[in-house]
């Protein structure tokens, strides 16, 4: 969809749609009251009659309205004016959207910068928001599907409108940083859904190299198993024992700054499969363990963003990928790897792969002298029931990274919530036969299991996301969510915003 931001009045605007807000109550937004006093009293009065009461989510399509140029009014509800948080303007936007969608037309103004949030956001926030929202609310699978039926007369043009000319850059910044976000939102997501027999280590690879091909300061390099043997990543090369599918280790290196300045790397857990291997998991939606690589597609998403902002960073996204099957040669509980730091481990569970996997990749980016290292992995199913589908996990060595990530994630929407990584959890990864073991027993499955990641980051600044109740949804609505796109994005625009002042 194509962004312009615009100044002028909405009743003079000649558009297929023109959205408007109306809080709870039948209290008029800025712009609804132009619409008003243009259209002599025509939303007052629906709203005396009952028509439209402004309810959060609510929405109501008008035609021909007299003194108004718009073919359409979409009228959009807010709920209360007190109450209005971002979250609330994501949800009625998105209802707003699809009504947008299947009404026909093609262009749309929309006027709703003029809505005043409780978290008091600036305009470039405002406006960022209404972009991600508006392409997460026109976002469609259909890669896998045989007939594909777009909307018979699609949407194709949002105008964000302003009163004042001088807020005109700030939106249009917004409008921006929204759009990249989006596109990398949309690879996360598109990554996420495809099946496991088209999304293999392979294809993960391929997207990769497809990315460096398509902006010029990424460079890609893939390391094939041979490498990874040479290197001795016991550990990833242990998960990827009982698949066919070879393992690949993907770097994606995106310089957008000299080289003096330290990048910032980004690991993602890339389990293009995860049967739990030997430790088989149930049945019951097994299927949507084709998920279990939506950290590494949420660290490619993330490297997209950044090329398209082209922000004056380094960042090196590594993204170890394999399946975790069950097979002859698969490893077994209780057998003892070596991993590429030198340590060794005992698998107590063949399904607590994905720190196995990690492990490596995070010694592996020490090579980069990094300035900050973030993994980001669906690593527990603890952490689904601690936090739920609402917040990622975070855990870290480093308290500056911990917070700076929780104010990304509180300005994005995309929030994390801190859990402890006290050195007394450590004692539960004890082992009598190795270094350590690859879980701690059922208490405090998130916090161990960052605590083995813990091992491997002694060096470095590092912050591990737990992406496990965010990275997609279940039931009716299921899908990938692109989650934490929104979130790094905006931790890598602040750091460039700090590397500029």
């Amino acid at each position: 969809m194509n962004y312009t931001v615009a100044s002028g009045t909405p009743e003079k605007q000649r558009t297929g749609a023109l959205v408007v807000g109306i809080y709870e109550g039948g209290k008029l937004s800025p712009s609804a009251q132009r619409i008003d006093k243009a259209s002599e009293g025509y939303l007052s009065k629906l709203i005396k009659q009952g028509d439209f009461s402004g309810k959060k989510g609510q929405t109501l399509l008008l035609f021909a309205l007299p003194g108004v140029k718009a073919e359409r009014i979409l009228l959009m509800g807010c709920g209360q004016e007190e109450k209005l948080e971002a979250k609330h303007l994501r949800q009625s936007w998105s209802s707003a959207v699809k009504v947008l969608q299947e009404c026909g037309t093609t262009d749309a103004v929309v006027c709703l910068l003029d809505l005043k949030l409780k978290e008091d956001e600036d305009i470039a926030q405002q406006a960022r928001l209404l972009v991600e929202t508006a392409e997460q609310a026109s976002y469609r699978y259909d890669q896998t599907k045989s007939k594909k039926e777009p909307p018979p007369q699609p949407l194709k043009k949002l105008t964000l409108l302003l009163e004042q000319r001088s807020q005109q850059p700030a939106a249009e910044q917004g409008t921006h940083w929204g759009q990249a976000i989006a596109k990398g939102v949309s690879l996360a997501r598109d990554l996420g859904n495809l099946p496991g027999n088209v999304c293999t280590p392979t294809y993960l690879a391929d997207e990769a190299r497809k990315l460096a091909k398509e902006y010029k300061p990424l460079k890609v390099k893939i390391l094939e198993q041979e490498d990874m043997e040479k290197l001795g990543m016991g550990a990833l090369l242990a998960v990827a024992r009982g698949s066919r599918q070879p393992p690949k280790l993907i770097t994606l290196e995106y310089k957008g700054a000299s080289n003096k300045q330290k990048p910032i790397v980004l690991v993602g857990k890339g389990l293009t499969f995860d049967s739990g291997g030997i430790s088989i998991k149930p049945s019951e939606r097994m299927d949507e363990m084709k998920y279990d690589m939506c950290g590494g597609a949420g660290v490619l998403g993330t490297m997209k963003a950044c090329a398209e902002l082209e922000l004056p960073l380094n960042v090196v996204a590594v993204v170890p990928s394999s399946e975790n099957l069950p097979d002859g040669a698969a490893n077994k509980p209780g057998d003892v790897i070596t991993s590429l730091s030198g340590q060794t481990i005992e698998v107590l569970n063949t399904d607590a792969e994905g720190r196995l996997i990690l492990c490596d990749a995070l010694t592996y980016s020490k090579r980069y002298s990094p300035e900050v290292v973030i993994d980001v992995a669906t690593l527990t199913g603890a952490c689904v029931i601690a936090l739920g589908a609402q917040a990622t996990g975070l855990l870290s060595n480093d308290q500056t990274l911990a917070e700076s990530l929780l104010a990304a994630g509180q300005t994005s929407n995309d929030r994390a919530w801190q859990l402890p990584l006290w050195e007394e959890y450590q004692q539960q990864l004890d082992s009598n036969f190795a270094d350590m073991a690859n879980i701690g027993g059922r208490e405090a499955g998130t916090i161990t299991g960052a605590c083995f990641l813990a091992r491997f980051t002694e060096e470095f600044s590092w912050a591990h996301l737990d992406i496990a109740g965010t990275a997609w949804l279940s039931g009716k609505e299921k899908g990938a969510t692109g989650r934490p796109v929104p979130l790094l994005t905006q931790y890598l625009i602040q750091r460039a915003e700090g590397a500029e002042s």
